[in-house]
């Protein structure tokens, strides 16, 4: 259960990644770590891993956003 001692880490400290550069390494990140809950989850079908995978990509939905920018036509 390291994967999810690390998601619930990497979920309190999501204000703390300020620079470009460091929400480019938190996605990579969050994708990580929803990979390795993905293939817990697979075992156990325990609720509570869904919850927090689902929790972690939408932290990394917003990363994705926020480093995409604005498209001007």
């Amino acid at each position: 259960m390291e994967s999810l001692d690390r998601a619930l880490e990497f979920e309190e400290n999501v204000s703390t990644f300020k620079s470009r550069d460091e929400r480019i390494k938190a996605s990579h990140t969050a994708k990580e770590l929803v990979l390795a809950l993905n293939e817990i989850y697979k075992e156990t079908k325990d609720p509570n891993i869904m919850d927090v995978m689902k929790r972690i990509t939408a932290i990394k939905q917003k990363f994705e956003k926020r480093l995409k920018g604005r498209l001007t036509a």
